[in-house]
């Protein structure tokens, strides 16, 4: 049985592990987040991902804690409208900017996973089309100012607020919108004989 670590200080994926009764510990380690300018969109939260994974490999063998039972789950989650990624907003302004973008029209959520354990790198990622309706300004300012979401991709998150009231349709995994495509990465431990 595995050891699992993941990278990651968001509690939206901790939330999601629990939920699927994995046993974790947190290991988290400062990474750059840039990509090179010519990576094809949908390659870049897979390349995040891995890079995370390796931060936090490298930290553990640097305390001396490293074992080949250990599997690091690193994950990256990117908003995609119209071949453009809508990044996690600085401020109040970028926040409403990015909501307002993203109103009436539908968009992708891309979440990259890599899984490291023993040598093998596995890394998948996974496409949600997700649609909102149209929004007055008075409710993407009232979601900003109540919600402050600026950790997270695109500016919002499914399972808050908006998401209830401003979400028409989405395609594909729910979970996925979340921050991790939980179903599919326990399908990628077990084919790795790992649960």
């Amino acid at each position: 049985m595995a050891s699992f670590i993941l990278a990651s200080q968001s509690p939206r994926r901790k939330s999601l592990l629990e939920w699927a009764e994995i046993k974790f510990e947190i290991v988290v380690s400062d990474t750059d987040e840039s990509y090179p300018a010519n990576l094809p969109i949908a390659d870049v939260p897979e390349y995040i991902a891995k890079h995370k994974a390796i931060a936090v490999e490298q930290k553990i063998k640097d305390q001396g804690n490293y074992h080949q039972d250990i599997c690091i789950i690193a994950a990256d989650t990117v908003v995609v409208l119209a071949n453009e990624i809508i990044g996690k907003p600085e401020d109040r302004a970028a926040a409403i900017a990015s909501i307002r973008k993203l109103a009436g029209k539908t968009h992708q959520v891309i979440t990259g996973v890599c899984l490291m354990h023993n040598g093998i790198v596995e890394c998948f990622s996974e496409v949600t089309d997700v649609s909102f309706h149209p929004l007055s300004e008075q409710q993407i300012t009232y979601y900003v100012n109540t919600y402050q979401p600026y950790d997270k991709a695109g500016g919002y998150a499914i399972q808050e607020w908006i998401g209830v009231i401003g979400i028409e349709r989405i395609n594909g995994d729910f979970y996925n919108v979340m921050g991790l495509p939980v179903s599919k990465l326990i399908q990628k431990i077990k084919q790795l004989g790992l649960l």
